[in-house]
């Protein structure tokens, strides 16, 4: 069900000659969430956050904002903003003047646009780094300062190109977190591209899989990850396996896959690694398919298992998921 304050994309569409990159999409944002857009590359997501920020004209079809269509408007009368991957940060300005720089443009006076632009520095935690240059700041500090910048203007939704991609993995996981808690301290609805399924499941109240140029699945991330509809919603999002069992095309959880002493199937080791608190055990079994068994550690090491060895892999079928063609 709509409501007014609303995303809606209506059979949305961006050709670029003969190449359609995104296929005749509709889908509607809640107000205030966080949605996640992923998919392989080449999938059409950043297509699409283009033409939302309107950085691409839209083929065919239209955006809907707060029941105004938005299709044809200037970036900045959308009540979109956009957060770049590279920043895009202006080298000789210094971070209070980078995030105030958009309302300088729209001739705001310098007290009014300094005060504004310090409680958003504050806000993501860099007021004291104010005077610096960007090329003084980490990737973190830059990152966050594009933040600052992009929320100046009071957008109502916010978009995110791919915004942890830069950063090392420890910096990721804790601008995660930053990201989620401005998200909810705002308010406002903030559209993120990601081709990382953890990033998206960590993140998102909504997830949003495109492939080949339309939305495959879309809804809560325990929907999508536990409960995919295709074969390539399961294999992108990872954690399971997709088999030919009796007929149909069906997925079952790699951690839902056990090492049996008897029944089940006869398998033949092909690959073990160990992750940690558990370890991931690739077998081949009858037929030719591949299937991955997630196993405790400790349920492996009392019994290890080397490539090339037979053994037996069971599951209750009860939990095989049928996949649509």
């Amino acid at each position: 069900m709509r409501t007014q304050g609303d995303l809606e994309l209506v059979h949305l569409t961006k050709r670029y000659g003969d190449t359609v990159a995104v296929d005749d999409i509709s889908h509607i944002f809640a107000p205030a969430s966080y949605v996640c857009l992923l998919g392989p590359s080449g999938c059409g997501k950043s297509s699409t956050l283009r033409m939302i920020a309107g950085h691409e004209t839209v083929s065919s079809g239209g955006i809907v904002l707060h029941g105004m269509e938005i299709s044809d408007l200037p970036p900045a009368q959308r009540g979109t903003a956009m957060m770049f991957q590279n920043y895009a940060l202006f080298p000789h300005l210094n971070v209070r003047d980078n995030v105030a720089f958009s309302l300088r443009m729209k001739g705001v006076d310098k007290a009014t646009r300094h005060k504004k632009a310090m409680a958003l520095l504050d806000l993501v935690d860099m007021a004291h780094l104010a005077d610096r240059l960007p090329a003084q700041l980490s990737g973190g500090q830059q990152q966050r300062v594009a933040l600052a910048r992009a929320l100046i203007t009071e957008p109502r939704v916010l978009l995110l190109d791919e915004p942890l991609s830069a950063l090392d993995p420890f910096l990721r996981i804790r601008m995660r977190a930053e990201l989620k808690r401005l998200q909810r301290e705002l308010g406002i609805t903030f559209i993120h591209v990601t081709h990382g399924q953890d990033e998206a499941l960590a993140l998102a109240d909504e997830c949003v899989v495109m492939n080949r140029a339309v939305i495959e699945q879309a809804g809560p991330p325990r929907e999508v990850w536990g409960a995919p509809r295709t074969e390539f919603v399961a294999r992108f999002m990872g954690g399971h396996n997709v088999l030919d069992w009796h007929g149909a095309r069906v997925a079952i959880r790699s951690d839902e896959v056990r090492i049996v002493a008897s029944g089940g199937v006869a398998a033949t080791a092909r690959a073990v690694e160990y992750q940690g608190d558990r370890v991931a055990l690739t077998a081949k079994i009858e037929g030719g398919e591949e299937i991955t068994a997630l196993v405790s550690d400790a349920a492996f090491f009392a019994q290890p298992i080397n490539p090339g060895e037979a053994l037996r892999l069971g599951w209750d079928e009860g939990r095989l998921h049928r996949l649509e063609a």
